[in-house]
């Protein structure tokens, strides 16, 4: 893990972009594939389902738009 508490995130991702470009060979979104390999955790690598957790996880980060 990175030293400071706000890089925490910088420390956890060691191939950036790795779980995007899987999820578009697969032909699904990021929010889409991260749902369908922690559904289905035994049909898929663990680093991938390790990705797949991170994904969620940085996903409840994003700040909402207003009017959605």
């Amino acid at each position: 893990m990175a030293g400071s508490k706000g890089n925490w995130i910088k420390g956890a991702i060691k191939k950036p972009g790795a779980f995007s470009s899987q999820a578009e060979k697969a032909g699904m979104s990021t929010e889409e594939f991260a749902k369908t390999v922690t559904d289905n955790p035994d049909k898929y690598s663990d680093k991938t389902v390790k990705r797949a957790q991170l994904a969620k996880t940085l996903a409840g980060f994003r700040k909402k738009k207003k009017g959605s």
